[in-house]
């Protein structure tokens, strides 16, 4: 059926002939995009026109009219209609009664209706009160009635806006700016909201009324297709709910890039941030030049009266650095730079601009990225000093490295880059796409270059670290060959790049083995060291660790994981330096509380625990946290000392999920009580803690319960049970399985078994059972907690002390997985 068949089925059918058109549009699978939201449009148009020929009945001085969205044509199958029935003012209860002849209908088949009623004045008085008026009824199209009023009407908004616009344009970029601090920017977001968040489509409709304003216009390349873009993700996306939704949730992603014949839902999200990006682009140049060009309205006539009326002069150019200049508040090519000449030029403006803080401005970075020479392989050595200048340039470099990556510059100078750009992270604890991550690890590492004897090898890690992602398999390993390719391209010599692949390939190292490991073990100091090999090595990928973790998200680094690293690389570089491996007994040396806790134990025959409050979190009853303290990490310290005997492991976890404390951190190790007691062993538990709500229970309450846990007449696994029944399970996608696998080689001393899984409560105490039940003892356990993510690390040996045969350590951890999937 043609659009006019399907137009004039609706004309003759009425509201349910508009319905059944309308349906049969939606579901055309060979329609969609832009020539469906236009036959939608074209559709409603009809329909509502025959309602206003029907209902006004010649009644003049009346014009329905199409404003936001439905004004430009943008109808997606869930878009509200925004209306104004505009008239004279010569006969308001004619008015008003057409209002209802109209609306009704609307709302009769359920379609969402944003509607007012105003004369011309009204119209423009409310819009001179509302920006957001103002912004809808730039987009005014006419649909019935009085043509020659909406005509009038649209004359005169759009010369309202043009004359306010040195006031009306700071408020719309004040109001986008509250916008993005509330809704995040959609090139990062996991779940974005496409119209609300920063590079969405009210920034898309934000720049197109700079346009009307005449003042300053967007860099039309690219931005029609990236809104298009975004409307057809929309459009799929109310198609697949049946919502007018604009949020992207985690759940419905994959079937919104099926609905659009694409790949998987990381293909979807990184269309969608590419789509992102240009928006945000667009709209970071354009607000440039609209504060240049207000501010320049302001000074001119206080300079021209300087000058007695006559002509202002250039604006000052300030040099940078060969080539580059500073203008009006952005570097800018020099008169005489000739980028198709000097090929270090890009860099070299890049770097300038960084070091001043400064953007760079997108007349520049379009010229550097059609005219530069191709840099030669390997590099001359200027160019890769103003790369690492670049990366070195702090907070500043972001931008720059956008305004190259917008134009297609990066991609150019280093190819690698084409695989990460815009790849989405699906995991909570990252909060950037994988390019922007390594650029924000680069920012990070700018601060360290002063603990370092080679900053350039640290800063080319930091941008090169994660550069494996983009490749299947182990991005660590994949990151060191390409990372090992790259260092030879741009410059630095064999020794150097081995430097660098070392890092890229072992970035992982400290942090992974500080908090899953046993520092105390010398196989875990020694196996570290081999891998690392020279003190110089362990001091970059020290910083590089810590730069990483604090680009990655606030989940990621903590003081309690920069302690545990900080130790782990004081212990290799003894080690390296040629001191033998600190002895386990020193270190398991308790201290004047642990042996208080240790003797009490031992002698009351039971648990004795206490609870401090860590920087930031409530006291035990539930007093807030002196603020001055250090915020990291929330929650308390639980310090729990029990005689040894089996089932505390699972008996502890197991009490404080029920009583809803999450754990973040645990650590269980043997302690042999001091002299003058007894020969006996204590098991000693140093845990962080954190109330998933509420405050947190009386340590009495914790301890009554932990002894009725391991006396059995506390019935954890039950009560968890009745509680998980109690709560329905939420929709969401579902998360990867968990992996357990045996450490080889880890410890000399026990069987390392390594658990990756989703955190939910109760799981450490279903762990803790689960190793219970395979008759294993657990020297000491390291257990974190990474956003959604639990990371855990078990000693274990048998009950004789001794590390576990090969077989029956691969038999406990397939005992472990079934566990975790069941």
């Amino acid at each position: 059926m043609t659009d006019t068949d399907t137009r004039n089925e609706a004309e003759d059918s009425g509201p349910s002939g508009y319905a059944a058109a309308r349906l049969r549009l939606l579901t055309e699978e060979a329609r969609s995009g832009p020539p469906r939201r236009a036959a939608l449009a074209a559709l409603t148009d009809d329909w509502l026109a025959g309602l206003h020929a029907a209902a006004a009945q010649g009644l003049p001085g009346v014009s329905l009219i199409a404003v936001g969205g439905y004004g430009r044509g943008e109808l997606s199958p869930r878009s509200d209609l925004d209306l104004l029935l505009l008239h004279d003012g010569t006969a308001p209860e004619a008015v008003a009664a057409l209002a209802d002849r109209l609306w009704y209908p609307v709302w009769d088949l359920g379609l969402a209706l944003d509607h007012s009623v105003r004369t011309p004045a009204e119209a423009r008085r409310t819009a001179a009160d509302d920006l957001k008026v103002q912004l809808g009824l730039l987009d005014a199209r006419h649909l019935a009635g009085d043509r020659g009023l909406t005509t009038a009407l649209r004359t005169q908004i759009l010369a309202d806006w043009r004359n306010q616009a040195p006031k009306r344009l700071p408020e719309l970029r004040e109001l986008c700016a509250r916008r993005a601090e509330r809704q995040g920017e959609l090139q990062y977001l996991l779940e974005p909201d496409l119209k609300e968040a920063r590079g969405g489509l009210r920034d898309a409709t934000a720049l197109r009324a700079v346009a009307a304003s005449w003042l300053a216009d967007a860099p039309r390349e690219g931005l029609a297709a990236a809104r298009r873009r975004l409307l057809d993700v929309r459009d799929a996306l109310h198609l697949t709910t049946g919502r007018a939704t604009d949020r992207l949730a985690l759940q419905e992603q994959d079937q919104v890039a099926e609905h659009l014949g694409l790949l998987d839902a990381d293909t979807l999200l990184r269309q969608v941030y590419e789509a992102a990006r240009v928006i945000s682009y667009a709209a970071d140049v354009t607000w440039r030049e609209v504060g240049r060009v207000l501010a320049a309205r302001a000074v001119r006539p206080r300079l021209r009266a300087l000058l007695g009326g006559g002509r202002t002069s250039a604006a000052e150019r300030t040099p940078l650095a060969e080539g580059v200049v500073e203008q009006d508040g952005e570097a800018v090519l020099a008169r005489t730079a000739r980028p198709e000449r000097d090929p270090v030029l890009p860099l070299r403006a890049a770097a300038a601009a960084a070091q001043a803080g400064l953007p760079l401005s997108l007349h520049a970075v379009r010229r550097l990225a059609a005219a530069a020479r191709p840099l030669p392989t390997p590099w001359p050595a200027e160019a890769r000093e103003q790369l690492v200048t670049l990366l070195g340039s702090g907070r500043p470099t972001v931008q720059v490295w956008e305004a190259l990556e917008a134009e297609g510059v990066i991609s150019r100078l280093l190819p690698d880059w084409e695989r990460v750009r815009c790849r989405p992270q699906r995991n909570a604890v990252h909060v950037w796409t994988v390019d922007r991550h390594l650029i924000e690890t680069a920012v990070r590492a700018a601060g360290f270059t002063r603990r370092v004897h080679r900053p350039d090898l640290l800063l080319a890690a930091a941008l090169l670290h994660d550069i494996g992602k983009g490749w299947p398999g182990d991005h660590s390993v994949a990151g060191e060959t390409i990372a090992r390719d790259v260092a030879g391209r741009i410059g630095f010599d064999h020794a150097d790049a081995a430097v660098l692949a070392t890092l890229v390939r072992h970035h992982l190292l400290l942090v992974e083995t500080a908090t899953r490991r046993d520092l105390d073990d010398p196989a875990t100091v020694r196996a570290v060291a081999e891998t690392v090999g020279a003190q110089g090595t362990l001091e970059l990928l020290h910083a590089l660790t810590e730069a990483d973790a604090l680009a990655t998200g606030p989940a990621a680094w903590s003081s309690w994981r920069a302690s545990l690293v900080a130790d782990l690389v004081r212990r290799v570089a003894a080690l390296l330096a040629g001191e033998e491996p600190e002895t386990p007994e020193p270190a398991a040396a308790p201290t004047a509380e642990q042996e208080r806790l240790a003797v009490e134990a031992f002698r009351t025959g039971g648990p004795v625990l206490t609870l401090r409050p860590q920087a930031g979190a409530p006291d035990e009853d539930g007093n807030p946290a002196d603020p001055a303290r250090e915020p990291e990490p929330l929650g308390v310290e639980l310090l729990l000392a029990v005689p040894d005997q089996p089932g505390v492991l699972p008996a502890v976890a197991g009490v404080l999920a029920v009583h809803r404390l999450t754990v973040r951190t645990a650590e269980l190790r043997s302690l042999e009580l001091p002299d003058g007691v007894d020969d006996s062993t204590v098991l000693l538990l140093n845990w962080r803690v954190a109330a998933e709500y509420g405050s947190l229970p009386q340590a009495a309450r914790l301890r009554a319960d932990l002894v009725r846990a391991l006396d059995g007449s506390l019935d954890v696994a039950g009560r968890l049970a009745e509680r998980d029944a109690a709560y329905p399970r939420r929709r969401g996608v579902p998360p990867p399985p968990p992996r357990v696998t045996v450490a080889p080689a880890a410890s000399r001393h026990a069987t390392v078994i390594e658990v990756r899984a989703q955190d939910a409560p109760g799981l450490l105490f279903r762990l803790g059972q689960s190793l219970e039940d395979a008759k294993v003892r657990v020297r000491s356990a390291h257990v974190s907690t990474l956003g959604a993510n639990a990371v855990d690390a078990f000693y274990v040996t048998a009950l004789d002390g001794t590390p576990l045969p090969d077989e029956e350590a691969a038999s406990v951890a397939r005992r472990l997985e079934e566990t975790l999937r069941g």
